[in-house]
């Protein structure tokens, strides 16, 4: 049984999640920034992603107490579907964390 971790289908198949969330690909994050020597600058790709997911976040709960105060121009479903999407955006950050932590524990477990 092979445990290796194909990367070049991890990398796509979490660029068209992000996609499908929304997040912005590394071409949008910065613009201005220096890339890295392969084209991406993964801290500022992990920052943008934690800022759109908090994004996110912040939009459902002022959704939420617009709502609740009784905003003729918010229904429910706009309210229950911005809370789905950043549900499922954090749960997709959550599931990276992951991956990122079995990647460096399983570094530091290979002999030098």
């Amino acid at each position: 049984m092979n445990n290796s971790i194909d990367t070049n289908s991890l990398l796509t198949q979490l660029r068209v999640m992000a996609r499908d969330a929304g997040i912005p690909s590394s071409e949008e994050v910065s613009p201005g920034a220096k890339p890295a020597p392969d084209g991406i600058d993964f801290s500022k790709v992990l920052e943008n992603s934690v800022k759109q997911v908090n994004n996110r976040s912040t939009e459902v709960k002022a959704l939420r107490e617009s709502f609740e105060a009784g905003n003729p121009n918010v229904e429910l479903a706009d309210v229950m579907i911005a809370a789905q999407k950043a549900r499922i955006s954090f749960e997709a950050m959550t599931q990276v964390r992951n991956k990122m932590v079995a990647a460096y524990k399983e570094i530091m477990s290979m002999p030098l």
